[in-house]
């Protein structure tokens, strides 16, 4: 597992994560643990390391 620190796109507040890092690809939904908005997390693991990650709204 590999924390993951980041503003919430709905009210601005960092918070943290926790990301299973044993799936090389994931995106899932998840609600901010502050305000309860729904998030859309995309990320991308290499040699156990965060390679790439997004944290957007899921409003059009």
């Amino acid at each position: 597992m590999i924390e993951q620190f980041f503003t919430c796109p709905y009210c601005w507040q960092e918070i943290s994560m926790l990301l299973d890092d044993s799936i090389i690809v994931q995106n899932y939904i998840e609600d901010c643990e502050v305000c309860c908005n729904p998030i859309e997390i995309s990320f991308e693991v290499f040699e156990s390391e965060i390679s790439g990650f997004q944290a957007n709204s899921i409003e059009q």
